[in-house]
């Protein structure tokens, strides 16, 4: 029997043309299509797909309720993008212990947290033990 696989996620939005072209400027997604009325960004073997929805607010009410984490290749240049759109930040890049952690806003108001795990820390998780500080 085949076991779950979480291969996407559907987010709503009153502006899903506005939120596909923020996450397409700052994050650079492998795909960026529409299909039907779904606006379909690929990061690697996940989809997020924005939906018009008239029955959400315009503004994410309980932005901490879910938070996108997207793991990059290099948070500096991905931080650098959301600055030049003028996204809003929830906690600015920091380099905790070697890994680099920021939280933006999209232009609903979701979070979004970009991530750069240090090799270290990458090797950590591998073997399963804590990372050395």
């Amino acid at each position: 029997m085949k076991r779950p696989v979480l291969d996407s996620m559907l987010l709503a939005s009153t502006d899903p043309d506005r939120l596909r072209d923020w996450y397409a400027a700052v994050l650079d997604p492998a795909g960026n299509e529409t299909m039907d009325n779904y606006r379909v960004l690929r990061f690697g073997t996940f989809y997020l797909m924005i939906d018009r929805r008239d029955d959400v607010g315009s503004e994410a009410s309980d932005p901490t309720r879910v938070i996108l984490n997207f793991d990059v290749g290099d948070a500096r240049a991905v931080s650098a993008r959301m600055d030049e759109v003028g996204t809003a930040w929830v906690s600015p890049l920091e380099d905790r212990d070697g890994s680099l952690f920021a939280t933006a806003q999209d232009p609903d108001g979701n979070y979004v947290q970009i991530i750069q795990l240090s090799e270290e820390h990458l090797a950590a998780m591998e073997s399963g033990e804590a990372p050395v500080s």
